[in-house]
């Protein structure tokens, strides 16, 4: 099982913004589990802190904008994008004004710092959401796409087409996040010369330069324009006939810019709250329809907010009906597990085959047969008896008995050919032969009960 992470301590980062041409400074802090992502302006009074997921959104336009009333923290992609890759889970970042800095345009030095300061491993298990089946958000208008599908890893191929000979059409692929850090941090964000002064004119990127972006020059331009724009960015003046990449640093790779949209994908990714698996295919993306997948993603996680585990009925138990007898008491007709698909230290996976035979159907009820709720929640917690006796050396010379049982909610009706799939997770260690369990019951992908209950382990007579 994965367990979540947080950074093992402090680090700072400082540069101007991108959009302001503020000096900033970012500082990244260890966060306690379960925190997510959150990011405070502590240069405003009281220091208001905004919880760093999709719907916080407010502009797309020219980078992802989070904001809550009337604050704004913008340009923060590309440390969402570093964090998500190198599997952090929880952050508390505080920044001194209303954006990121944009440093030289990509995620790298995120990733150098993460990497120097290490990765704190936490107790709580990392709540990945796993894609079951396929999900798409399209603009018709744009032609961008962003569909996402089952995979065994999280996964992104981005395709982008632009109106420019220079990168009329690219394609990006990661096939894991170990790939982050060499193969996508160092990609750094793109400008076509044509959107600088329409930019200028709406008041962005005054912090915009020749070491922070890749430039393009694609359409040839009348000399006066150029030599305007090169003394606003406070190069030497150039050939206005000579089309090309303008930036100091030469390009990493022919689809750097493809490669930034990728990174751009990851960061608001990130802002599902939840680590996904699942592959990712992106035709012309941008934030704007980034953001709506991630909102829709959002959405699916609050239906689906506990995940039925996995079950292949191919796959070979763990522990099949002949072990769960010599583990548990139980007999017919009160032995409710049929098999064990999956166990650790503080999970187990059960089945229990749901058949018109069932005994209790006899009178619950003739003309409609429903499992009765007492029952599944018996199933349940057979499936928590043989999670804590699977640690002991001898666990057929012991019993499981209820001591409490809390939170009980029925969601739907189980009936004749249903496949119960129980979940069942310690919430402490076992001590003094008492452990305390959380149970969910699910048919197919639909969370049909749960329960938390409490239970003692007894030596035998």
């Amino acid at each position: 099982m994965y367990k979540q992470n947080t950074i093992k301590g402090s680090f700072s980062l400082c540069g101007k913004g991108l959009h302001t041409g503020l000096n900033l400074t970012v500082t990244f802090n260890p966060a306690k589990e379960n925190t997510g992502y959150k990011i405070q302006r502590i240069d405003l009074d009281g220091m208001p802190i905004i919880d760093a997921v999709a719907e916080n959104v407010v502009d797309t336009q020219r980078g992802t904008v989070l904001g809550k009333n009337d604050i704004r923290i913008s340009t923060v992609e590309h440390a969402m994008s570093a964090l998500y890759a190198m599997g952090i889970d929880n952050c508390l970042i505080q920044v001194n004004g209303p954006e990121f800095p944009i440093l030289d345009g990509s995620a790298i030095q995120y990733v150098q710092k993460i990497k120097e300061i290490g990765i704190q491993e936490q107790n709580a298990p990392k709540d990945y959401y796993i894609i079951r089946k396929k999900i798409e958000v399209k603009d018709e208008e744009t032609g961008s796409c962003i569909t996402i599908l089952p995979d065994e890893d999280f996964s992104i191929t981005a395709m982008c087409s632009f109106e420019s000979k220079f990168i009329n059409s690219q394609f990006a692929t990661i096939e894991n996040m170990e790939q982050f850090p060499t193969e996508i941090a160092s990609a750094r964000t793109f400008v076509f010369v044509r959107d600088i002064v329409p930019l200028l004119q709406a008041g962005l990127i005054k912090g915009g330069d020749m070491d922070n972006a890749i430039v393009i020059y694609e359409n040839e331009q009348p000399q006066e324009n150029i030599d305007k724009l090169c003394d606003y960015l406070g190069v030497p003046h150039m050939d206005a006939t000579k089309l090309g990449y303008l930036q100091h640093k030469p390009l990493s790779w022919e689809n750097e810019c493809t490669r930034h949209k990728l990174l751009d994908i990851i960061g608001d990714m990130a802002l599902i709250g939840k680590p996904l698996k699942g592959r990712i295919i992106a035709t012309r993306p941008g934030h704007t329809i980034n953001n709506k997948f991630a909102r829709l993603m959002r959405q699916e996680i609050r239906k689906h907010e506990i995940q039925a585990p996995i079950y292949d009925p191919n796959q070979e138990p763990v522990l099949d009906v002949n072990r769960i007898r010599e583990v548990l008491p139980h007999r017919y007709p009160m032995q409710l597990v049929d098999k064990v698909i999956s166990i650790s230290g503080t999970t187990i996976v059960g089945i229990k085959n749901v058949t018109s035979n069932e005994p209790f159907f006899q009178g619950h009820f003739p003309e409609e047969p429903v499992m009765p709720g007492v029952l599944m929640i018996e199933a349940m917690s057979q499936c928590g008896g043989l999670l804590v006796l699977n640690t002991l050396d001898d666990p057929e010379k012991y019993s499981t008995y209820f001591l409490k049982i809390d939170n009980v909610k029925y969601r739907k009706k189980v009936v004749p050919g249903d496949t119960l799939i129980f979940k069942v997770e310690l919430l402490a260690p076992v001590r003094h032969g008492i452990s305390s369990m959380q149970g969910y019951i699910f048919v197919g992908d639909t969370l049909v009960a749960e329960a938390t209950f409490t239970g003692q382990i007894v030596k035998n007579k």
